[in-house]
């Protein structure tokens, strides 16, 4: 595969919460968490940030198709405090997506979707699905809705099946949340890595968003829940 080359974003990164500790941030679809080591993907949520937070550092990222919530630390303290609570499994996060076709009946009240993911190493920058050499990967979905997509084909309109699910990842394993939509027969919409042969033209974007996260505030101990609005 070809070096990505990450095409310009023009959505801002919105701040959805700001103390001297910490900020929260919505971050757009189609922007890199961190700066690539080729130039031209120099643009990043960390390299915008510190232009005006010269001491930000990222805690977590998102891939490059996830929008939503993104918890930055002002200092290496804080960093390393934060990073604690995401060792300790403590920090909930919750995303919402919308998958190719209805899902199965089986998924009705919240499941969860246990696949072990390892490196596939003859295909870079993918993930597989693999029991024998993979870490555990566990995400808690819960179907939302059912419904229908209209979409155009042949200069038709045709209605795609689609689902709405919350997904909450226990485990925190690269492309998780993708992967698992694919091994579960419905692919997240826009997905250019886990698709199938229609499932990644029906959207303009991956459509996956981080829209709630909980956890302690590393310097005040108070708990902190923060939601972002799904966008699509």
């Amino acid at each position: 595969m070809t070096e990505f080359i990450a095409p310009p974003c023009k959505e801002k990164i919105s701040i959805l919460y700001q103390d001297e500790y910490i900020l929260l941030i919505n971050k757009p679809s189609g922007l890199l968490s961190l700066s690539g080591k080729n130039p031209l993907n120099k643009d990043s949520v960390h390299f915008r940030l510190v232009q005006d937070f010269p001491t930000a550092t990222l805690v977590h990222r998102l891939d490059f198709g996830t929008s939503g919530i993104m918890l930055v630390a002002l200092n290496k303290s804080v960093n390393g405090l934060l990073t604690k609570q995401f060792q300790e499994k403590t920090i909930v996060k919750y995303y919402h997506a919308t998958l190719y076709g209805h899902a199965s009946k089986a998924l009705e009240d919240s499941a969860v979707i246990n696949a072990a993911i390892s490196k596939d190493t003859e295909n870079f920058p993918f993930m597989k699905i693999c029991p024998e050499t993979g870490k555990t990967a566990l995400s808690e979905i819960e179907i939302i809705e059912r419904t229908y997509l209209q979409a155009f084909a042949d200069g038709k309109s045709n209605l795609t099946p689609v689902t709405r699910v919350r997904f909450k990842p226990i485990t925190g394993r690269t492309h998780q949340l993708r992967i698992h939509s694919q091994y579960i027969g419905h692919p997240i919409l826009g997905c250019d890595l886990y698709c199938n042969e229609d499932s990644q033209a029906l959207a303009p974007r991956l459509l996956l968003h981080a829209s709630n996260l909980s956890f302690t505030h590393p310097v005040t101990f108070e708990p902190f829940e923060i939601k972002c609005e799904v966008p699509f």
